[in-house]
């Protein structure tokens, strides 16, 4: 039976990101800028998590951003995800300096910025270190069957952050030369797990303790030393 999560959560969708340290120095500009440029995310594909985008939802925030946040210079984005629907000014790596729709994929121009995080990003990139930029927005999702939900109209795009562990398949970015109730869901890998796994401890503490207070009635003592 199909169902519909109603509370909003945080959805996060990863694409895979890698380039050479020789494509890092060529897309260095005179004044210091790196760029880059590729997939930032995907319409209509599943990924590892089980997550579908409908492309028509993702058209309306994508065009909504770009109309603000990029126009207005503010398109920032993250090194790894916070746990918060809201951009962290001091985890802050790069900029966000154009989007543009080719066939079902987002591909964006991204500016690595020289910000503590984005020195870190930039020396990770240096090492060939294979990264992943991935999206955050806010929204419900429906199930379609067992192993994928779709997610809904009520869908927000906050932006897209630089992960560890993708999750999504097939797309890498390049450098260009010359220049609610939230219940955190995310979609890289190891944080999905992350949040399953302390979903579960809660559950069993949770029946733990229900058992304690019907045999010893300690209900008291245990709630307190939480």
């Amino acid at each position: 039976m199909n169902w519909v999560l109603n509370m909003k959560q945080l959805l996060i969708d990863t694409m895979l990101f890698q380039v050479s340290p020789s494509q890092i120095n060529e897309s260095t500009s005179k004044n210091g800028r790196v760029i880059v440029e590729g997939v930032l995310q995907r319409a209509e594909a599943k990924n590892q998590n089980g997550r579908i985008y409908p492309k028509k939802i993702l058209m309306r925030e994508v065009k909504k951003y770009a109309e603000t946040n990029i126009k207005e210079n503010r398109a920032l984005g993250e090194l790894d995800h916070p746990d918060s629907s809201v951009i962290n000014l001091k985890n802050v790596c790069h900029n966000v300096l154009g989007v543009k729709w080719v066939g079902d994929d987002v591909v964006g121009r991204v500016e690595i910025l020289p910000t503590p995080s984005g020195n870190i990003l930039k020396n990770l990139l240096m090492a060939g270190i294979r990264l992943g930029i991935s999206s955050r927005g806010l929204g419900s999702v429906r199930e379609i069957n067992e192993s994928t939900v779709e997610v809904q109209d009520d869908f927000e795009l906050i932006g897209w952050d630089f992960v560890s562990n993708p999750s999504t398949h097939g797309a890498f970015m390049f450098p260009v030369k010359g220049g609610v109730n939230e219940n955190i869901i995310t979609e890289s890998v190891g944080h999905n797990k992350k949040y399953i796994v302390d979903q579960k401890l809660n559950r069993i503490h949770n029946n733990i303790t229900n058992i304690i207070c019907e045999i010893g009635n300690v209900c008291e003592c245990i709630i307190g030393d939480r």
